[in-house]
């Protein structure tokens, strides 16, 4: 079976989106797929990927996105695949994966979180102004009301929902092959060192109730509705730490921290290599996100055995039971409800049960599940039974 895997960019550093593609592609070879990923990022990311390199140059950034859908585009019509699978959208794609969501409800999102007139303006006028993100939505779009459609995989309901809202699209062109991550435990010894490891690093003791969010968008991920929760908390005499990793400006959350007396207890930790360390060292992962298709993190931090509080816009949710891995808030802007959720993961036991729950679905999150509803819908189409 010869797939094409296209993606603009693959660094892991990135983010999330890549991450996945990556480990994707490896299984996928792994089960005797002949893969070949086409991308403008140099070089192999993983030994014996396969890479067909799309030269782009260009100073601007919307302009290296235009030249690579269209080299891309050109280069499909020349060879011969058994599927084009694209995670940017692309011309010629037989299936579109939009794995980081749905570019028309990024956009959505991220006005909603503006709180006032003047900032929903102001972030319009940078809409408007950001070319390559208007150039990844003409593409998006064209590539969704094109006749007939692509097979559009979302990877959650979540983001399935959203395909109708922004685009009529339903079965049978819309198939949820839910997220998934390569997860392997690690020994029980290795746990504890880790975890005396990273709380000896931020002085934080072996019994304070520690919860962690990662993310590389403050804003986005809720770090603001966590340090408002927080607030609540220590009024309540309820003492939390939480340590925040990422790559953002931190410089706005420390001034809500220190102005709510909480200086001492937001800890920003800066981006890492080591994020297995910190699952294991936290009591619960914290995600008040405004927009997650399907977090990445939320559903590694469940594999690792650790309880989750995250909201309803985030496709993850969608796996855990209420009260039983952790708990889903209806919107990060729920300080309250956010404040009562951390308070209930302070019980040591219940604490202690969500854990249990949350290692039980880590073969319903494996690789080897989504590879092989995958697999499945390759056949499918190759088959003609799903081909656009």
């Amino acid at each position: 079976m010869r797939i094409a895997v296209v993606i603009e960019r693959i660094e892991a550093w990135r983010g999330g989106s890549e991450i996945s593609t990556m480990q994707f592609v490896r299984h996928l070879a792994a089960r005797g797929c002949e893969v070949t990923v086409i991308t403008a990022s140099r070089g192999s990311p993983a030994p014996g990927m396969r890479i067909h390199h799309v030269a782009v140059r260009s100073p601007l950034r919307a302009r290296r996105t235009a030249v690579f859908a269209r080299k891309v585009a050109a280069h499909l019509r020349r060879e011969s695949f058994d599927v084009v699978h694209a995670v940017t959208p692309i011309a010629g794609a037989d299936v579109y994966q939009p794995r980081g969501g749905l570019l028309a409800e990024t956009e959505r999102q991220n006005l909603a979180m503006r709180t006032t007139t003047a900032t929903r303006g102001l972030k319009r006028l940078s809409n408007t102004l950001n070319g390559k993100q208007r150039i990844m939505s003409r593409l998006e779009r064209t590539l969704l009301t094109r006749q007939p459609p692509p097979m559009v995989v979302a990877v959650s309901q979540y983001v399935g929902r959203q395909l109708t809202e922004h685009y009529g699209l339903s079965a049978p062109h819309v198939r949820v092959i839910f997220n998934a991550v390569e997860f392997e435990p690690a020994p029980e010894d290795q746990r504890q060192e880790d975890a005396q490891r990273i709380r000896d690093q931020f002085r934080v003791g072996p019994d304070e109730l520690l919860l962690l969010l990662v993310g590389h968008n403050f804003r986005l991920k809720g770090v603001g509705a966590l340090i408002a929760a927080m607030a609540t908390l220590q009024a309540r005499d309820v003492p939390v730490t939480v340590l925040i990793v990422g790559r953002d400006n931190p410089i706005r959350f420390r001034r809500q921290a220190v102005a709510a007396g909480l200086g001492n207890r937001v800890i920003f930790t800066g981006p890492t290599q080591r994020i297995r360390a910190f699952y294991h060292a936290a009591d619960a992962l914290v995600h008040p996100t405004y927009y997650d298709p399907c977090s990445r993190v939320v559903l590694e931090a469940l594999c690792a055995g650790l309880p989750c509080i995250t909201t309803a816009f985030n496709g993850a949710a969608e796996v855990m039971t209420e009260g039983h891995q952790g708990y889903v808030i209806d919107s990060p802007d729920n300080t309250a409800a956010l404040a009562d959720r951390i308070a209930r993961l302070a019980d040591p036991v219940h604490r202690a049960a969500c854990a249990t729950a949350a290692e039980q679905l880590r073969e319903q999150l494996s690789m080897k599940r989504q590879v092989d509803e995958w697999l499945t819908l390759y056949r499918d189409m190759i088959d003609g039974n799903h081909r656009p």
